[in-house]
């Protein structure tokens, strides 16, 4: 491992209001995040190219826009051809990794789009279990499509429920069958077998790989939450009081000299229907656009 390059870990959430950090916010508590904070640089204007996951994260790989790369909107897909950063790494000699989160890919795919993170692949245990694909740039990867409960597990992470000995995995998520019921607040799953668990065990294994054999590394560490649905184990699902929290509010005439878009983010959205079946995933569905 060279000395004179630098190693990459990039660790990302999903959804976090800028508010959500101690370091901003009296009333939350997130001391490692502060501490990265302060030992680092803040950005205090930064912003995010697309409000939805798929455009939003083609864009940090390639360094371009939605338009410029055409993953436009849920339910589309970041064309194969483009060229990533994980391609320049491997190009550098660098090892590279994903373990979390992607959404590059829609969950519906077509036969003209087809889509490694749709059914039925998604949940095709046996074919995750030897994958061993680059996918855009990442050489090693370890994926979920789940947001908490959702019918969605899968992947490198139900392999990992299975080799953590949990055996009855499937009962911590919901029916893919349409039943819509929700646990609230508090998700059942032990924490010892939530996804924030896997991702960090799984990053930190890695690392030391890398360490070990003194080589290089890209590592995209990407976690889940904060995304809709807001579930956590115990003993954080007790954290917070809700009464003593500052709940953000919109302001009267906000968005009054705004264009539309600005306005149907604090408004229902008749037409939002058909983002969530252009993607066929529920787990945007309290995002307003």
């Amino acid at each position: 491992m060279s000395k004179q390059r630098p190693n990459i870990l990039l660790i990302t959430s999903d959804q976090q209001h800028w508010n959500t950090l101690g370091m901003t916010n009296p009333e939350i508590r997130t001391p490692n995040l502060d501490r990265l904070a302060s030992e680092g640089t803040v950005f205090t204007r930064a912003y995010c190219v697309n409000p939805t996951c798929t455009p939003t994260r083609a864009s940090i790989i390639t360094g371009k826009y939605p338009s410029q790369h055409g993953a436009w909107s849920l339910g589309t897909k970041l064309p194969e051809s483009e060229h990533t950063i994980g391609e320049d790494f491997c190009g550098a000699g660098y090892r590279t990794a994903l373990v979390g989160k992607a959404h590059f890919q829609p969950l519906k795919g077509t036969k003209e789009f087809p889509s490694l993170e749709s059914y039925p692949i998604l949940q095709d245990l046996d074919f995750w279990r030897t994958f061993s694909e680059r996918f855009y740039g990442f050489e090693h990867l370890e994926l979920a499509r789940n947001h908490t409960d959702e019918a969605h597990v899968g992947q490198h992470y139900a392999l990992w429920l299975e080799a953590s000995g949990c055996s009855n995995w499937r009962d911590y998520f919901r029916s893919p069958t349409g039943n819509n019921d929700r646990q609230k607040r508090t998700w059942e799953i032990p924490e010892k077998y939530h996804y924030d668990t896997w991702i960090a065990e799984r990053s930190i294994s890695l690392l030391e790989k890398y360490n070990r054999e003194k080589e290089n590394f890209f590592l995209w560490a990407s976690f889940f939450d904060p995304h809709p649905v807001y579930l956590v184990p115990r003993p954080w699902d007790t954290m917070y009081d809700p009464e003593k929290l500052t709940v953000p509010s919109v302001v009267e005439g906000e968005h009054k000299n705004n264009p539309p878009h600005f306005r149907k983010t604090q408004e229902e959205n008749p037409d939002f229907s058909a983002y969530r079946e252009a993607d066929g995933n529920d787990c945007h569905g309290q995002i307003r656009f």
